[in-house]
């Protein structure tokens, strides 16, 4: 009688040349925190690329009771010292050409899950955080100095286990892990979901799925990495999202038909171009989170879903609108902000405007910090605007200003390069035709440069830095007559 096969471990983490099962994993988290354990690590920093190294660094800082602070190899080194310096990192994870950045500080070699990295102690200093915390997670934020979030072990489950209970219907059994690990969505929708769900994570080089930094992106690339690795679920970014749709519309191509799930967050992302996504086959999905929530809060789904809406609240989040329009969050609050003693109150105003219709789907509106008043006395919520423009075809991101201003005015990038003036004028005209007077936008200008990170008009996750765009377009919008477009009608 020939003897019957053992069935192979299923791989946890595939990095596109070997498979890691479960065991093997906890193997390398248990020798890097013992690394840990035995240089005393109160706070461990990274600053890596997307690798299994990451992975067993964030699960050895866990098992040995570190706390973890993951930061994005995007970050601006004045950022990368200010994160180090709030935190009191007290070493730091790198590879070996990063290394060279901090040439006087000891440092040790080793092999993580057979990637080699340096491990470099730094003189840092006990830093207060507010207890139980396991992680802080910094966000780019409006401005350059990014605020450090601080997050519980418990929290960051709650909502790991509140997305496999809401995508168990999906049968998820392959993520294909896009954005940085260092951005709270991946780390914890991406890794930590899939860990929990036990699906395979793969986990390859962020240039090598296209994305250079954190706003260069080949979408041929990522095209060809998705067939390549056939993942049934993946997590992008809305630009990433455009950019990925009109190259398969250029080529005549459409997503591999085995792709079960297409989560889009990190920024509004709109109806129009849902629809045109699904169209060519990816299914895409809006949902909505932020690092305070440790994440996601609330997430469309197929057999619950609403294009232009954000989706209704997953199983671990609670949803509410509060005074002023504002919504609000719970259940899986943070630990409270770095630096600061605030209690964190059990209702997290969010800063986002927005409304929960009567069948429980989210729709956000903009932040209550950028809402407008026109010399007329109508409050405008910039968002509003911008997504109208931005669901015409010719129109890649807009940023609207108007601050007692009689008339709106808008700083436009467009979907392609050669789109023209004329194009982008129709844009507008076929945008304000659907907008009350008081929103309609009476001037334009082509912006200077493309609304990213790396010319400093946009963060990381493709939020327009509104004073710097306004800064840098200052002239144009100066030179505007906008007086002979003022609306007539009296307030």
């Amino acid at each position: 009688m020939s003897a019957v096969s053992s069935p192979a471990p299923a791989a946890t983490l595939d990095d596109g040349h070997r498979a890691w099962t479960r065991a093997e994993l906890d193997e390398a988290v248990s020798e890097f925190a013992q690394v840990l354990r035995q240089g005393r690590v109160r706070v461990l920093a990274t600053l890596l690329d997307n690798s299994v190294a990451w992975v067993v660094a964030d699960l050895a800082a866990a098992r040995c009771g570190s706390v973890h602070v993951p930061l994005p190899a995007f970050f601006a080194p004045e950022q990368v010292t200010h994160a180090l310096q709030a935190t009191g990192a007290d070493a730091l994870l790198v590879n070996a050409e990063t290394a060279t950045r901090w040439p006087g500080a000891p440092q040790a070699r080793h092999e993580v899950a057979a990637d080699p990295v340096v491990l470099l102690r730094l003189p840092g200093v006990t830093v207060p955080m507010p207890e139980g915390t396991a992680k802080v997670t910094f966000t780019s934020g409006t401005t350059g100095t990014p605020r450090g979030v601080c997050l519980r072990a418990e929290a960051m489950d709650r909502v790991a286990r509140g997305l496999v209970q809401a995508m168990a219907p999906l049968r998820i059994e392959r993520h294909l892990c896009v954005l940085p690990f260092a951005v709270l969505l991946e780390d914890i929708a991406g890794l930590a979901a899939s860990r929990r769900n036990g699906s395979t994570c793969v986990v390859a080089p962020l240039a090598q799925l296209g994305l250079e930094g954190s706003s260069s992106f080949d979408a041929s690339r990522f095209h060809a990495a998705v067939l390549r690795h056939q993942p049934d679920s993946i997590i992008l970014l809305p630009q990433m999202l455009r950019a990925w749709a009109g190259y398969l519309a250029a080529t005549r191509q459409r997503a591999p038909a085995g792709l079960k799930f297409v989560a889009v967050g990190g920024a509004p992302v709109g109806a129009r171009l849902v629809t045109a996504a699904r169209a060519l086959g990816i299914p895409a999905y809006e949902g909505y989170g932020l690092s305070e929530g440790a994440s996601v809060q609330a997430l469309n789904l197929p057999g619950a879903n609403r294009p232009g809406s954000a989706g209704r609240a997953l199983p671990h989040a609670r949803l509410r609108v509060g005074a002023g329009g504002e919504i609000e969050v719970a259940g899986s609050l943070f630990a409270g902000y770095l630096g600061d003693a605030q209690a964190v109150p059990e209702w997290w105003p969010t800063g986002d405007l927005g409304t929960i219709d009567d069948e429980g789907f989210l729709h956000v509106q903009g932040r209550s910090r950028n809402v407008l008043i026109t010399s007329f006395g109508r409050n405008v919520s910039p968002e509003w605007v911008e997504g109208a423009l931005q669901e015409q075809s010719a129109v890649g991101v807009a940023v609207v200003y108007g601050e007692a201003q009689p008339a709106l005015h808008a700083v436009l990038w467009p979907a392609r390069a050669d789109a023209s003036d004329a194009a982008l004028q129709a844009a507008v005209d076929a945008a304000n035709a659907g907008l009350p007077d008081y929103a309609r936008v009476r001037h334009w200008v082509r912006a200077a440069a493309p609304f990213s990170a790396a010319s400093g008009m946009a963060t990381a996750n493709g939020r327009p830095r509104r004073a710097a765009i306004l800064q840098a377009h200052a002239t144009a919008l100066a030179n505007a007559d906008l007086s002979r477009n003022e609306p007539t009608e009296s307030p």
